[in-house]
């Protein structure tokens, strides 16, 4: 797929992982519709950079924990542009929460988002993708690969996109490509010292820990190379999961 002139939808791209890659796409030329909740500030001054070097965007504010204002947010951006050629379903949460401490709000609130979000959002979009034959790029985890008892509902939601993201191939091929990323340690916590850091990167077969660039390059190939490349699992995590 050309990226220039065409339009992205990037869920959760105010912080993290999602704003890197709603600029690199902006980077690429795309249109692109930053969607936000609770990082409204990284939104707005992502959309000023974008902006400011002569590209496009536009915030749209939602709470995709709402499945009927996920399913609305990709028509609203159809609405905006009269296109969408590109989801990429980065909204989550990660939350530090063992089998045992997890509640039933802990639950709802991580499964919302982390997984029925993407379900309703790519539902909202389908139209606009087969109309493109576009792309979508789901943000699973390492987490949703291997368990992690200290992360449960976390995992199990992350594993569920792995799956999700494999209905989704099935239920709209021909026309639209699906896949996942499932990055490792590529945006530790900000909330990591240096000793935390240092042990991730010594338990990382390539021995370092990565970078949202690590990511991006993978989220790059799966829209620009992979006209043959569908409900796929892209695990960028410098090896941790064969370690």
């Amino acid at each position: 797929m050309e990226l220039r002139g065409r339009v992205a939808l990037v869920t959760g791209a105010g912080r993290r992982l999602g704003r890197a890659m709603a600029r690199a796409l902006a980077d690429r030329g795309m249109t692109v519709a930053i969607h936000h909740h609770a990082s409204s500030r990284g939104a707005l001054e992502l959309k000023k950079e974008i902006l400011d070097q002569g590209g496009r965007a536009v915030c749209f504010e939602a709470d995709l924990t709402d499945a009927q204002e996920a399913r609305a947010l990709p028509t609203r951006v159809v609405e905006e542009f009269g296109q969408l050629d590109v989801l990429v379903n980065s909204a989550a949460v990660m939350q530090r929460l063992s089998f045992e401490d997890t509640t039933p709000e802990n639950w709802d609130s991580i499964l919302d988002l982390n997984l029925r979000a993407v379900f309703f959002c790519t539902q909202g979009a389908a139209s606009a993708l087969r109309a493109a034959g576009g792309r979508v790029v789901n943000l699973a985890d390492l987490a949703g690969l291997e368990p992690w008892p200290g992360f449960a509902a976390h995992s199990v939601s992350k594993a569920g996109v792995v799956m999700l993201t494999k209905v989704l191939a099935r239920s709209l091929a021909p026309e639209v490509t699906v896949n996942a990323i499932a990055p490792g340690a590529v945006l530790v916590p900000e909330e990591y010292d240096a000793a935390e850091r240092e042990r991730l990167a010594r338990a990382t077969p390539l021995r370092r820990i990565g970078t949202p660039s690590d990511a991006i390059s993978a989220l790059l190939y799966l829209l620009e190379g992979g006209d043959f490349v569908t409900g796929e699992i892209l695990v960028v995590d410098g090896g941790r999961i064969i370690r």
